[in-house]
């Protein structure tokens, strides 16, 4: 399988090639990613674009540990931005454009984890 949203090369250094640690790393993402989206869809609606820049930083570092680059640079934008509450009218598209990598990050590492368990 081809990864579109994650770098498996970067994953498996980061792991240091132990599986149940991978296995870890992901669930602790999974679980981030479903807080990070509720979170920041919170904040969005209540305009507290400081706190959205807080926590797109926080996102920031969760996608990169998943080799994610170009969304964590999406993020690094994002957190600039909200926290100087610029650009506001782009807030919706990088909250959409977080939820859809993150989700299809999950299918494939859901599939790389298959793939190892064989």
């Amino acid at each position: 399988m081809e990864f579109k949203y994650i770098n498996t090369e970067y994953l498996e250094m980061v792991a240091g090639g132990d599986f149940d640690l991978l296995k870890e790393l992901i669930g602790m993402f999974r679980d981030q990613v479903f807080e990070f989206n509720t979170e920041l869809k919170e904040l969005y609606g209540q305009y507290d674009y400081k706190a959205l820049g807080n926590l797109a930083h926080k996102a920031k570092s969760s996608v990169a540990i998943m080799g994610m680059d170009s969304l964590a640079n999406m993020l690094k934008t994002f957190e600039l931005e909200a926290k100087d509450g610029r650009n506001s009218e782009k807030y919706e598209s990088y909250l959409i454009r977080f939820e859809n990598d993150t989700m299809h990050a999950l299918e494939e590492l859901d599939e790389l984890v298959k793939s190892r368990e064989l």
